[in-house]
């Protein structure tokens, strides 16, 4: 559940940008919400392709330009050392394909994810010398490598850093440190990508008077692709990157990427930022996930159609295999979470497995953190020490919560969404504990939140105005796809699609009507009757059917029409806050204390309905509101202890059992209610 927030807007100011720029309502409209008012903002989001600032504007640039020029006139061996994600392996291929085109001696190396990890490693550094390396450039990496670096230093070899990842109190001892966030750098843009510093660092070695312009239609492809799989926001410098690099992946010039977007089923699709986020990244990504990145590199590179086509099969492959393993770990944490519920109701959710895959477990961490809206540790046991990888909701710093638990952990690192870490088996216990009252030592969670651009009559809904939204395109973060929200709607029709594995709605606000998709969603999974007055969110897009043109509406969320989301959250949340131990107020605690009418109206519900099957959010709205949500968990869980039903609550279902009752039962018995109204005395 989540709770919807409706952006705030000027109507004036939109109006008045309407008119001025001559730009449709709509767009004007979405112009003010995401704060893009004044000219220069405005001209310069819609319009620019092609400005970017110099990149000698950030420190140490000089230095590193003068050096990798240097080494390419003397006949140096470079070597560009990457990352293994689709960043890391772009801002390699984009730097490794510039030097080769002005003669220089150059390799790259990517480290093996399982078996080096991140960044650079001291066995690698000594693998460079071997093969008589004399420079080593790091894209996307480098800022940390404080002892790798020295220790190259000492073989000889120098070093050249280009990173975009927070430095800690030391520099690293290299001939330059390329790095925005460095405290010196007064560069005006810190949010570039590791692809988008290397290509300043490439606009640097063409010097002054580069022509951008044709650097841009050189290597925006691989500049978008990194740019998206990052998720930088897709604003500023990064919008002009991925603009352009967007045009260039559908002229379809590079091989590497021409076989990707075939293997990956875009061939003949207008590519878009959607595309290459939820089509291509997770492919490259995937092969550093199982394997070695090296090949994914030769694939971007390679004029090799034949070669570059083979590559593409294998990154497919590896993708579908690192699905598999996905959904196989979600299997089995669901299991779990059927077993004991209350691994769940933590503010800060850990889970550990045996010997789950440690370049899977990020991806799960974060289905977790988007099913539950909390943040999620999922721990994989290889032994003694157990791998962690963490995602956050926004307003939860996971970074400073981690280490706030320094003393248990054997190592961590990461940023306030997302963190790696390495305990102790015999410490989880502990560390769930200490996160837990950290997080319960900051008060209310953020709320897991959809955001909403504004309200839309749907009487409005025409392919013009969907068309209009390619203004703001590409879509991403921090320049989301826009989500409308249409109010107070009645369900007419509730249409299964593609065997129940999706569904239709028709829907009437007694003036106009309109169809909706929920995707991923079957008719018998979908809790909402014919009738029932909602409101959704959605995003829009045009369906071409024969040539007719259509406006596709997709669901994105949907609830009650008189409803506040907030309230049931709130009513939840002191559910489960109880239910870890921690202390509630006493009015709080007795808005969740069910009398005997509240059971039997519970109860008579539940015998009413025809399947087993419950949504807690329809069962308090069924009820007007007579119990709260967290009153009702409360009255299921004591059912359940009572032996009047049988609950299975899993990650995405709650399924009941009436069970026979041969003698009359005390309600208060529970051992729920006796701890509720043990610690509601004692307060």
């Amino acid at each position: 559940m989540k709770r919807w927030s409706i952006a705030k807007l000027n109507k004036e100011n939109a109006k008045t940008i309407s008119e001025r720029y001559d730009l449709p309502p709509i767009i004007a409209t979405l112009l003010d919400i995401r704060g893009i008012v004044t000219e220069k903002d405005i001209n310069d989001f819609l319009y620019n392709e092609s400005d970017i600032d110099s990149p000698f504007e950030i420190k140490d640039m000089d230095k590193a330009a003068a050096r990798v020029k240097a080494a390419v006139e003397n006949g140096e061996k470079i070597c560009v050392y990457g990352d293994y994600d689709a960043d890391g392996v772009t801002s390699t291929a984009l730097l490794y394909s510039y030097l080769e085109t002005i003669g220089a001696d150059v390799i790259y190396y990517i480290p093996s994810r399982e078996g080096e990890g991140y960044g650079m490693n001291t066995n690698a550094v000594d693998i460079l010398y071997k093969k008589g390396v004399n420079l080593i450039v790091t894209v996307d990496n480098g800022i940390s490598a404080i002892e790798e670096i020295a220790h190259a230093k000492a073989l000889g070899i120098e070093t050249v850093v280009t990173d975009h990842h927070m430095p800690g109190d030391t520099m690293p001892d290299a001939v330059a440190v390329v790095d925005m966030h460095r405290p010196d750098c007064k560069s005006r843009y810190k949010m570039l990508s590791g692809v988008g510093v290397a290509f300043k660092l490439v606009m640097a070695i063409e010097g002054e008077y580069a022509d951008v312009d044709m650097l841009l239609d050189n290597y925006s492809d691989l500049l978008s692709i990194g740019t998206i799989g990052d998720i930088m926001p897709l604003v500023d410098e990064n919008r002009v990157f991925v603009k352009r690099g967007l045009k260039q992946i559908n002229n379809g010039d590079r091989p590497g990427l021409a076989s990707l977007v075939e293997s990956a089923g875009l061939l003949g699709k207008n590519i878009n930022a959607g595309n290459v986020s939820f089509g291509i990244v997770p492919r490259i990504n995937a092969v550093g996930r199982l394997g070695q990145s090296d090949d994914c590199v030769n694939m971007l590179v390679t004029d090799d159609v034949e070669r570059a086509s083979e590559i593409a099969s294998k990154l497919s492959y590896d993708n579908a295999e690192r699905q598999r393993i996905e959904k196989e770990i979600l299997d089995k944490i669901n299991v779990l979470i059927a077993k004991n519920p209350t691994l769940v109701q933590d503010r800060v959710i850990i889970i550990c497995g045996d010997d789950w895959h440690q370049g899977v477990i990020g991806i799960v961490s974060s289905r977790l953190k988007e099913i539950y809206g909390k943040p999620c540790i999922i721990l994989s046991d290889t032994g003694e020490i157990c791998r962690g990888s963490g995602r956050s909701v926004e307003g939860f710093d996971l970074w400073e919560a981690v280490c706030s638990c320094a003393d248990v952990l054997d190592h961590f690192g990461g940023h306030p969404m997302a963190v790696g870490l390495g305990i102790k088996r015999d410490k989880i216990d502990d560390f769930r504990r200490e996160i837990n009252e950290y997080a319960a030592s900051k008060g209310e969670m953020p709320y897991n939140t959809l955001n909403i651009d504004c309200k839309l009559n749907p009487a409005f809904l025409d392919v013009e105005l969907v068309k209009s939204l390619s203004y703001l395109q590409p879509f991403g973060q921090g320049n989301p796809t826009p989500v409308f929200m249409l109010s107070r709607l009645r369900i007419t029709a509730i249409t299964p699609l593609s065997n129940n594995k999706h569904i239709k709605l028709s829907l009437t606000n007694g003036k106009t009507s309109i169809q909706a998709l929920n995707f991923f969603c079957s008719t018998l999974e979908f809790p909402y009757r014919v009738g029932e007055v909602v409101d959704i969110a959605v995003t829009l897009d045009i369906n071409v059917y024969k040539n007719n043109e259509s406006v596709s509406v997709i669901i994105k969320d949907i609830k009650y029409a008189d409803i506040d989301n907030a309230e049931y959250i709130n009513s939840l949340r002191i559910f489960e806050y109880f239910c870890g131990g921690e202390n509630v107020e006493k009015e709080k605690l007795l808005s969740i204390i069910p009398g005997r009418d509240d059971f039997a109206l519970v109860y008579r519900y539940l015998k009413g309905l025809k399947s087993g099957l419950i949504n807690p959010e329809i069962v308090v709205h069924s009820l007007s509101g007579k119990i709260t949500y967290g009153k009702l968990k409360v009255i299921l869980e004591a059912m359940n202890e009572l032996g009047l039903i049988a609950i299975y609550e899993d990650m995405y279902k709650t399924e009941f059992k009436l069970l026979e009752v041969s003698s009359k039962v005390n309600l208060s018995e529970a051992g729920i209610i006796k701890a509720l109204k043990e610690v509601y005395a004692d307060e």
